[in-house]
């Protein structure tokens, strides 16, 4: 049986500049996941057209959302440390991702998971707990109920508990091997 391969990583959007190539209805898609998912993110969007929902949200995120009302160059690549092509021309998709490449920009093309460096999956948010979920690109509609069933069965206290957890871990004393078996003590209970 074939396992998913894809190694787990959080980027922090903040830190990172997103181009996203295409304002009509996949780049809307995107860009609401983008900035529900982390909205410190700082954002360039390229297209010749931008739907009303992308102006809406950079209205919202003046900031950290810039728009360029035009078609996609090369160049738009020059500041990027991510690019998702969000458009429905697969030739331009597929361009985004040559020139990605030679950029050594990571790379999301919409619905082409073999010219993709990274997916955007489902996620689960409760409060401070992120969690995503991949299907390795094969089912988006398996992710999203994956993500509705923990979104109902995981608690909104689970903060609570975070928070709780963070503060018996500080203070604990001992080496961090010490910590980390006392702190699977403490969780171990969840199991159960």
């Amino acid at each position: 049986m074939e396992q998913n391969k894809l190694f787990p990583v959080f980027f922090r959007l903040d830190r990172l500049k997103v181009l996203v190539v295409g304002g009509g209805h996949v780049g809307t898609e995107k860009m609401n996941a983008l900035f529900k998912s982390s909205p410190n993110a700082s954002v360039v969007v390229v297209a010749p057209e931008i739907s009303p929902e992308i102006s809406q949200l950079a209205l919202l995120y003046p900031s950290q959302i810039t728009l360029l009302n035009k078609k996609f160059e090369s160049a738009d690549l020059d500041q990027a440390d991510l690019v998702i092509a969000a458009t429905a021309d697969h030739a331009l998709n597929r361009t985004v991702w040559e020139q990605a490449k030679q950029k050594k920009v990571l790379a999301n093309i919409a619905d082409t998971p073999e010219l993709c460096d990274f997916y955007l999956g489902s996620i689960v948010t409760k409060g401070d707990l992120k969690i995503a979920i991949s299907t390795n690109g094969k089912s988006p509609t398996l992710s999203k109920r994956i993500r509705e069933i923990l979104e109902e069965a995981i608690p909104d206290s689970v903060t609570v508990i975070l928070d709780r957890l963070k503060e018996i871990s500080d203070q604990l004393k001992g080496d961090f091997e010490s910590k980390i078996k006392k702190m699977d003590e403490i969780t171990g209970a969840m199991k159960k």
